[in-house]
């Protein structure tokens, strides 16, 4: 994955041949990661938001709490 200057995390999370259920092991995946590369000394709400979307399309934001729990 990519962290941009803001904090905005970019990845590529499957393609449009994928179902429903490699997609949310995908994106399950990678939130684990995310809380895996999460400094030691950081402090607070690590992931306040998340949004998934095709490249051009609109983001459809996903539940934070079913990600994390």
């Amino acid at each position: 994955f990519r962290v941009e200057k803001a904090g905005i995390v970019d990845d590529g999370m499957g393609k449009v041949s994928f179902c429903e259920e490699q997609m949310a092991e995908n994106v399950k995946a990678f939130v684990d990661a995310i809380n895996k590369a999460k400094a030691s000394g950081a402090k607070g709400t690590y992931l306040k938001g998340a949004a998934i979307s095709s490249t051009m399309g609109v983001g459809v934001k996903l539940d934070i709490a079913a990600l994390v729990g």
